[in-house]
């Protein structure tokens, strides 16, 4: 037995029903249907717009989920048509009488109101009623490429409205079309549309190109699109005689189609000559451009003969092609039994294997461009021997799952309503186990233009001000063209109130005279757009545009949205007052949209009565009722069961309702979803359908249908009919097990503050039985329409006390399982609220951590509906820093995060959240402790360098002073160096606590140069460098191993040779400076230039008088100026002035002059000498 469910309505002349339509869809301009249960716009639920999801959580008995019914899609038909009275069945057989033709039912009123308020809902643009003055308005035309039978007569339509009614013309190939002239072109009349009528002759060829309609009243013109008239064309294939196609078994062959063109393009399907479809599958297919495509051709393809089709949409002619036959070369005859079943046929029959190779495109890579919006078709058609499978990729990426689908064979990947984000690479893979190819398709997305803003008609009052807007996109970016009544902008009369921003129109302080009709073209290389925008300045007091005092009936429980359409310039303001109360309604259970519509969001009993809209704008107002009465809903109680019986037996199901007894009620039954007939062996009654001597053919499903004017559930129950030999209980056995039904008609009981029983009625276990019970909860404030587990309990029992929590707007399902597994949840039950109360908990997983070194981030879990205890759920956020003496700082915040600024690096801080709601505040919450944010640490302290011997190095160090966080580890990067040879550079990562460490020499010569940093999760911070000590022997090791190359050896060399001949120039020229001085101790006697010089006692001087000695300066007039000398002859006296004898000799000792050198040494002269200098080094 399964639950069905859908609503339908019907109504009488004196009463309206609200429209039943998702607002998301009428919006979009679809009408309600009474005809397709499945269409949202169609779902009648008590005047209320329910979409798939509100169906879902709609409460129990009223809302029905929809998707078990999509194959009822006659349900509504049937109910209306009733036929079981009109079928007889002939005398003496059980055959049914012929079938009856169903006529189609007039809509009821509410249809059309319905239509109405869909119309003047959420989207719809601003209508001025036609009694007013407006300009014109295109209400309908032709399509942009008009394509049309050469058979018919042509119509190209262009209708629109306006007060005055417009008067139209028409321009063929942008030049004015005279209709009046040509006697076959008539318009009709009050319309615009052309009609050409070619029944006393003439070619509708001749009336091929681009037409324009132009309807034009005094206050403006509008246009429509440019259509485009083309006639279809279907031309004759060409003879042709095709030889037999000869191929060896085993290759690849492709059989061109080569369609004449046609005007649409021709449908193409392949049959034989004697009209049999041609057998498709991974091996042989049809590919998009019409040609068969076999990846390798087996023998069997012979037996038939090949025929190209092409059938044309106007004519509804198929032309067909002369056909191809195959002689295919094989090794075997294809009558040989033995290889026709072998399971590696191919090798059997002698055809070798190949890899794939691509039939269709060829190659590796190809490119396409496609259009937004359109289907983007991707085909890669391979042959290879297996034949290969195909799989289809994207580069980056997946497939747009919810748009793509495949096709042929997967051969080909479309996907639909292609979008920009949809661009890429995509490949195919062609595969068999000899090997794999790919082929690369980039996809190029470009757009035509298409609206971002459509420019809607503008109603303003005088001296008002508006702006027109119309705003494109596309690929390439479109460009905007603004025409005034079907002119240029720019050739218009100019307007001192108007003024153009690109794709803007702004107008200010508005006259009567600024009424005109406003073109926006965007247009780029791919297509463009044509929008038509009136400004109309009108005074009009409010009015009211629906009928009034309108009674609405709606269903318990349900939404349902309240529209009152009016009118006014300036534009009215409108407010819902109810029974006469003084307060505007919105908020809560009610939502005022902008356009006034009053939407309730859950009807109740306490919502019926009288509600008012009143409009108001500067120059009056004027209001409007409805009456609205809230209905039970229609609840079958008592559903069909699932039965299994014998042949020739009775048979009952039941079908027992609950109903508003306000409300007609009608049951009916389906039999395998079509109109049961009632013969004279069933009976029909309110409750009930029962079968006498059931037939085999009595077998199947039966749908009861219990409706009303307003709504309609449904149950189905499946017969089983037996042989007459088998029991219904063997029969019952022998059933194979399945997942539970779902459990139906949930009700709640004792309800209390934080409490209430729910009680189910069990589905059917499908003979596996029921072990548990799942109960899940919704709530409407925190996590609308998501459901959580509430308990679970045996599947012995149907009722349960559930512990709620306060404020919360429950609504309860159950889920049954077994051990095949679970059943489909139930439908929801009605909504129970509890009553508020101060929160019991605070928040859960406080934290307080930095995202930037002068912040910290305090953030929580928030808490869900179900400990939030009362509406609107604040946090109380306080903080101070730790071991302080602060006053708390406190915030409240609404969300679930709060950033303090300006904190310093890395100290902590205490932290409580505590949970606040309009009933009071929770607990005291607890202390947490969070830290600021890090920042880079300092340098690791006393970075220490030890090298106990030539094998190891050790490195010691101590933490940073100012870690600035938290200490994630210490990076140390190192390298070893001899002179001016550097070796690679090694990393090592140590964690925090570790601050010894070993390296390992390479060698015993190199030294190591070492950089060590702490690290925090902001990154490396100061580094510290040291150097491994010197070894002893290092210097005199590194001379013997290069000294003649090193730059230093070399200038040490240069420069004592430097040195060494400086000095015997000094000695030479020291040599070469005169005589000598011969001095005798206690001696009296003259010296001679003739006595002899002695080695002992005397000395060098020159007796170059005529050269300056060392020390003297030259005068201005060339003599030479004695200066101060130790080698004066006067220094070596006992006074002031030097003593000679009369025969010249020297009377001093020349130890009285030795002494005074020793003594006075840096005084003399010389020592500032550069000469001298040299001298005391020589």
């Amino acid at each position: 037995m399964r639950r069905l469910a859908a609503r339908g309505a019907a109504g009488d002349a004196e009463e309206v029903a609200a429209p039943a339509a998702d607002s998301t869809d009428c919006a979009q301009g679809r009408s309600p249907s009474p005809w397709r249960l499945i269409d949202v716009c169609a779902v009648w639920n008590a005047g209320v717009f329910l979409s798939a999801s509100d169906w879902e959580g709609a409460s129990s008995g009223v809302a029905r989920r929809l998707n078990e019914a999509e194959t009822l899609s006659s349900v509504w038909e049937a109910e209306l048509e009733r036929l079981e009275a009109a079928r007889p069945r002939r005398p003496g057989s059980g055959e049914l009488g012929p079938p009856l033709r169903m006529a189609r039912p007039q809509a009821a009123p509410w249809v059309h109101a319905g239509f109405l308020l869909c119309l003047l809902g959420l989207g719809g643009a601003i209508e001025i009623p036609m009694d007013l003055s407006q300009p014109p308005t295109i209400t309908k035309q032709s399509v942009k490429d008009h394509i049309v039978d050469p058979r018919d007569n042509i119509l190209i339509e262009c209708e629109a409205q306006g007060n005055p009614a417009p008067s139209f013309h028409w321009t063929r190939n942008s030049r004015f079309f005279n209709v009046a002239k040509d006697p076959r072109v008539s318009m009709r009349r009050r319309s615009g549309t052309l009609v050409i009528d070619f029944r006393s002759g003439g070619r509708p060829e001749e009336y091929e190109g681009e037409y324009q309609c132009f309807a034009r009243n005094k206050f403006g013109t509008a246009l429509s699109n440019r259509i485009r008239l083309q006639v279809s064309k279907s031309p004759l294939w060409p003879k042709e005689n095709l030889d037999p196609v000869v191929v060896q078994e085993g290759a690849p062959l492709t059989l061109q189609c080569n369609p004449p063109p046609g005007l649409p393009s021709p449908v193409i399907f392949w049959m034989s000559s004697s009209m049999e479809p041609i057998t498709q599958d991974k091996r042989v297919s049809q590919g998009h451009n019409g040609d068969l495509y076999f990846s390798n051709v087996m023998v069997q393809d012979m037996q038939t003969d090949y025929s190209c089709n092409a059938r044309f949409h106007f004519t509804h002619t198929i032309q067909q092609k002369n056909p191809f036959t195959l002689k295919v070369l094989t090794n075997h005859p294809y009558n040989d039994s033995s290889l026709r079943n072998h399971p590696d046929m191919y090798s059997a029959r002698g055809v070798a294997e190949r890899t794939p190779s691509f039939m269709y495109p060829q190659g590796t890579a190809s490119s396409q461009m496609v259009l937004r919006g359109m289907d983007l078709l991707l085909e890669c058609i391979a042959s290879g021997v297996p034949t290969p499978d195909i799989a289809w990729y994207k580069k980056g990426g997946d497939l747009p799952s919810d748009k793509a689908k495949f096709e042929n064979f997967n051969k080909a990947l479309r996907i639909t309503n292609i979008s920009e984000e949809d661009s890429g690479e995509y490949f195919c893979l062609a595969s068999n186990k000899m090997g794999s190819i790919r082929h690369t398709i980039s996809v190029r997305v470009k757009a035509a233009p298409y609206w971002l803003d459509e420019p809607q008609n503008l109603i303003l009052a005088p001296g008002e001000d508006g702006r027109l807007v119309c705003r494109a996109n596309g690929n390439p970016k479109p460009t905007v063209q603004w025409m005034v009544n079907g002119e240029p902008l720019q050739s218009a009369p100019p307007n001192p109130n108007r003024e153009v921003a690109g794709d803007t129109i702004i107008f200010r302080d508005t006259q009567i005279s600024s009424r005109a009709v406003y073109q926006c073209n965007t247009s780029n290389e791919h297509g463009y757009l044509l929008a038509n925008a009136f400004v109309s300045v009108l005074d009009v007091p409010p009015r009211m545009l629906s009928p009034r005092n309108q009674l609405i009936r709606v269903i318990l429980y349900n939404r349902t949205r309240l529209d009152c359409p009016f009118f006014g310039s300036p534009i009215p303001t409108l407010r819902w007052f109810k029974n006469g109360q003084g307060s505007n309604l919105d908020g809560g259970n009610y939502h005022v949209y902008e356009n006034g519509s009053l939407e309730i969001k859950m009807i109740r009993k306490e919502d019926q009565g009288i509600y008012t809209c009143v409009a108001t704008n500067i120059l009056g107002k004027a209001e409007n009722q409805v009456r609205l009465e809230v209905k039970d809903p229609t609840r079958i109680y008592r559903m069909p069961e699932d039965q299994v019986t014998k042949r020739g037996t009775t048979v009952q199901l039941e079908c027992r309702v609950k109903h508003d007894p306000s409300l007609k009620l009608t049951v009916s039954w389906l039999k395998d979803d079509e109109p049961l007939y009632i013969g004279n062996r069933m009976k029909k009654e309110d409750d009930s359908l029962t079968i006498f001597g059931v037939a085999e053919r009595d077998q199947g499903s039966y749908t009861c249908i219990a409706s009303t004017e307003l709504d309609q559930d449904l149950a189905k129950a499946h017969l089983t009919v037996l042989a007459d030999q088998t029991t219904p209980t063997n029969r019952l056995a022998a059933l194979p097990k399945g997942r539970p039904d779902r459990p139906r008609d949930l009700e709640l009981t004792d309800l209390a503050e934080r409490s209430v029983r729910l009680t189910w009625i069990p589905g059917d276990d499908n003979n596996s039985p029921i072990t548990d019970y799942v109960v899940q909860f919704e709530e409407d404030q925190f996590q609308p329409g998501v459901w959580h587990d509430h308990s679970k309990f045996p599947g012995s029992v149907n009722s349960a006390v559930l512990q709620l929590s306060p404020y919360v707007n429950y609504q309860f399902r159950v889920i049954a399982v077994n051990e095949v597994g679970s059943s489909h949840p139930s439908l929801p039950s009605e909504r129970y609220r509890t009553s508020g109360a101060p929160p019991e908990s605070n928040p859960s997983d406080v934290k307080g951590e930095g995202t930037r070194k002068n912040n910290m981030e305090i953030t929580w879990t928030p808490m869900n509906a179900t400990s939030a205890f009362g509406p609107n759920l604040r946090y109380i956020v306080k903080w101070r820093r730790r071991e302080t003496r602060e006053s708390w700082n406190s915030v409240t915040v609404w969300g679930s995060r709060y950033v303090v600024g300006q904190t310093p690096v890395y100290v902590p801080y205490e932290i409580r959240v505590q949970a606040e709601n309009d009933f009071g505040k929770g607990p005291e919450p607890d202390t947490v402790i969070g830290y600021s944010g890090e920042d880079l640490p300092s340098a690791p302290r006393r970075f220490r360098v030890r090298q106990p011997n030539l094998e190891i190095i050790n490195l010691e160090w101590d933490h940073p002073e100012h870690p600035n966080g938290i200490l994630i580890g210490y990076s140390l990067r190192y390298v070893a160096f001899n002179g001016t040879k550097v070796g690679k550079q090694i990393v090592e990562n140590f964690s925090p606590n570790q601050t010894k460490f070993t390296v390992q020499r390479a060698d015993p010569v190199s030294r190591y140069r070492f950089t060590l940093s702490a690290r925090t999760q902001v990154g490396s911070g100061e580094a510290v460098t040291e150097e491994s000590p010197a070894l002893p022997n290092e210097a005199y090791t590194n001379n013997q191993a290069d000294i003649a190359t090193q730059g230093w050896f070399i200038g040490l060399m240069c420069a004592i040779a430097l040195l060494v001949l400086i000095l015997l120039i000094v000695c030479f020229i020291k040599r070469s400076r005169g005589g000598k001085y011969p001095v005798r101790e206690k001696k009296d006697v003259p010296l001679g230039p003739e006595d002899p010089k002695e080695e002992d006692g005397s000395f060098d001087y020159s007796d170059e008088d005529n050269k300056p000695l060392q020390g003297s300066q030259t005068s201005l007039d060339g003599t030479i100026k004695q200066q101060e000398s130790d080698d004066s002859l006067v220094d070596y006296g006992e006074g002031g002035e030097g003593q000679f004898n009369e025969d010249g000799s020297f009377i001093g000792q020349y130890t009285v002059k030795k002494d005074k050198e020793e003594t006075e040494g840096n005084e003399s002269s010389e020592a500032t000498s550069p000469v001298n200098a040299i001298y005391s080094l020589a």
